[in-house]
């Protein structure tokens, strides 16, 4: 890609589940991995304007707590698609919670449900976007 281009793709992965694919990636519930990864897709929409970035946030594993609709940055991550920026929730953390606890959690209707989140962020990658692990 280079700067002739008019659009810059990126793919924020919000607290990912397996920490050994990547050394910044984590596998635990923090609130300062999620306001820095919304500050990241924030600072973005800003920098290359929100129609020359396509920016998707991929939850997963703990990280869909980001996306339960009593977390604090729920305004933040609605914001945020309402500002073009697509976030992803993993079908497959949702079941295995379901599984767990017997009851299937909730989560911000602004998400869309993909079935496996690290194969989404993978599917990205591989069509031209960068992967930014805050």
């Amino acid at each position: 890609m280079n700067s002739l281009h008019t659009f810059l793709r990126a793919s924020i992965a919000a607290l990912l589940l397996i920490p050994s694919l990547a050394p910044a990636q984590q596998s635990e519930n923090d609130p300062k991995k999620q306001g820095l990864v919304i500050s990241v897709a924030n600072n973005l929409m800003k920098f290359y304007d929100p129609d020359k970035v396509a920016i998707e946030v991929v939850a997963f594993g703990p990280g869909i707590d980001l996306l339960k609709p009593d977390n604090p940055n729920r305004k933040a991550v609605e914001s945020l698609v309402a500002q073009g920026v697509r976030v992803d929730i993993c079908l497959n953390t949702v079941d295995t919670l379901e599984r767990e606890v017997g009851k299937r959690p909730e989560f911000l209707s602004v998400a869309t449900p993909v079935q496996v989140g690290v194969a989404q962020i993978l599917f990205l990658t591989e069509n031209g976007y960068t992967l930014v692990t805050p």
